[in-house]
């Protein structure tokens, strides 16, 4: 079984994107991230930016569902993790530990949960190094039309009262440590329900 990864600040002072997967993740705004910061893909964003620099997934169950796609086969950025089983038959994949829900975690061996992927990647980020971190594909609702993923949702549906009830509630332990961090994060996510961090268009988020 391998050791918890310890998360080198490989992006001192840098922006970081993190790209969740609500249903405004356009194409377009992707790719307008190379090139210009670091990017988590979270999930199936990975789909969307095959280049970013890291892959970030919480659980087996997602793992289980990409494993043997050509796209992920083919990722070539850093894979983490907070599963331990995935990570004790996939040593290539970087393990950190689950070191509660609220909060940030400042020792690099583990993350906060917030209840979602989403939130993790920002505490990812931090360990990075990152000074500012740009969330896109954070709409925490579901669209106008019902989806509730830019990709049609996984195999297992999220409940709709999931966002509200169980993961927004959680992002606002990270204000204070962030600001006391001095690490600034911005949400370039159109009509996000996440309003704890300040609303900015990416193009002036990425200038």
């Amino acid at each position: 079984m391998p050791g918890y990864w310890s998360v080198p600040r490989m992006w001192d002072g840098e922006t970081v994107v993190c790209l969740g997967g609500g249903p405004s993740l356009a194409q377009h705004d992707v790719d307008a991230c190379r090139g210009r910061a670091r990017v988590i893909a979270i999930n199936d964003a990975y789909l969307k930016a095959p280049w970013a620099d890291v892959l970030y997934f919480c659980d087996r169950r997602w793992f289980e569902w990409h494993r043997n796609g050509p796209h992920f086969q083919a990722f070539g950025g850093v894979t983490v993790t907070l599963d331990a089983e995935v990570a004790g038959h996939h040593p290539e994949i970087k393990w950190l530990r689950d070191s509660g829900r609220l909060g940030l975690e400042s020792d690099p061996t583990g993350l906060r949960t917030g209840r979602n992927g989403g939130y993790q990647a920002i505490n990812l980020a931090v360990h990075l190094g990152a000074a500012r971190i740009v969330l896109l594909g954070y709409d925490m609702k579901p669209a106008a039309d019902g989806r509730t993923h830019w990709h049609g949702g996984h195999p297992v549906p999220v409940k709709e009262t999931v966002f509200a009830r169980v993961m927004l509630p959680c992002f606002a332990s990270l204000v204070r440590p962030l600001r006391d961090l001095g690490v600034e994060v911005v949400n370039a996510t159109p009509a996000s329900a996440l309003s704890v961090f300040p609303m900015m268009p990416l193009a002036e988020a990425l200038a």
